[in-house]
């Protein structure tokens, strides 16, 4: 089981199958929609009580892992 999945699932009983932090309804995207609006983290948590700090970090981890070994395999 990959970081992503124990703090991001898919289940097409929660918001149709959007990709949303576990625990909540709150969409992974809303986190990407805020830090490119140049909200920060903390705001994010302030409007998003129930995902947890160390969820958002999991996730930013993650996406940055799967950049990274993007760019060297390419």
């Amino acid at each position: 089981m990959s970081a992503t999945a124990s703090v991001v699932h898919v289940d097409p009983n929660i918001l149709g199958g959007t990709p949303v932090f576990v625990g909540t309804r709150v969409p992974f995207r809303a986190l990407i929609d805020y830090l490119e609006a140049g909200h920060s983290v903390d705001e994010f948590l302030d409007d998003f009580p129930t995902v947890s700090r160390e969820q958002v970090l999991a996730t930013l981890e993650a996406a940055h892992e799967a950049v990274t070994s993007r760019a060297r395999s390419a």
